[in-house]
C-alpha cells in the first residue's frame, strides 16, 4: 500500500452557509421582511431543490461548481435568527468567512442589491441577534433594498406588509440577480463580487 500513497490526494469539499432571513407562516410569505426566504425559495425552485425541516431551520443542499451550498431558512422567527446561524455553522463546520446572510434593507431603494463583508445591524432585529450570537459584525450580508415608503412610526407595519403588485412583478428578475451574487460569493469571493455586481 505504501507504494500507492503518492496517487492518493485529500479532497476537501468547500462548504458555504447561505441564510435567508424571514418569518415562518403563510401570513408572512410575501412580506418585505421575508425577502431572504423568497430568494432561497427561488433558487430551490429553479434548481429543483427541496427544503426539509431540521433543527432550527428549513434546509436544502445545493452543489455548485464543486462547492456545497447549505441553504437555510431559520424557523426561529426573525428576532432569534442567530440561534440557527450559530448552530449550523458549528454543525457543518463552516468558517464564518463562508457565511452569507440575505436580508431586507430599508436604507436602500427597492431592488438595489449590495453585498458587504461587515457592518452594523442598522436596527434590523435579525441582524442584531446574529451579531449578538456570533459576537461581532464581521460576517457577509447581501442587502436587498425594500425602500422606505412609509410614514413616521410605521416602519414595523411597512416591513411586515406585502410587496405591492408592481414590486411583485419586478421581484423575479431582482431575485435572480441576488442568486447570481450568492453564487459569485461562493466562487470568486465577496470582494470581487462587490466590485462586479454591487449596485
Amino acid at each position: 500500500m505504501s507504494g500507492l500513497g503518492g496517487i492518493f490526494c485529500l479532497f476537501v469539499v468547500v462548504k458555504y452557509l447561505i441564510v435567508g432571513l424571514g418569518n415562518i407562516g403563510p401570513e408572512y410569505e410575501l412580506t418585505r421582511h421575508n425577502i431572504g426566504f423568497l430568494t432561497l425559495d427561488r433558487i430551490a425552485d429553479n434548481h429543483k431543490l427541496k427544503f426539509e425541516t431540521h433543527r432550527l431551520a428549513d434546509k436544502a443542499l445545493f452543489k455548485y461548481k464543486g462547492r456545497q451550498l447549505h441553504l437555510i431558512k431559520p424557523n426561529t422567527f426573525m428576532n432569534l435568527s442567530g440561534k440557527a446561524v450559530a448552530y449550523w455553522l458549528q454543525d457543518l463546520k463552516i468558517p464564518k468567512e463562508n457565511l452569507l446572510i440575505i436580508v431586507d434593507d430599508l436604507a436602500l431603494p427597492f431592488g438595489s442589491l449590495r453585498m458587504r463583508t461587515k457592518g452594523s445591524a442598522a436596527g434590523h432585529n435579525g441582524l442584531k441577534n446574529i451579531e449578538l450570537v456570533l459576537g461581532g459584525q464581521d460576517y457577509s450580508r447581501l442587502r436587498f433594498g425594500i425602500g422606505d415608503n412609509f410614514s413616521k412610526g410605521q416602519q414595523v407595519d411597512f416591513v411586515l406588509s406585502n410587496f405591492s403588485k408592481e414590486e411583485i412583478a419586478e421581484l423575479p428578475t431582482l431575485i435572480d440577480k441576488a442568486a447570481e451574487m450568492i453564487f459569485s460569493f461562493c466562487t470568486i469571493g465577496a470582494e470581487r463580487t462587490m466590485s462586479l455586481l454591487n449596485d
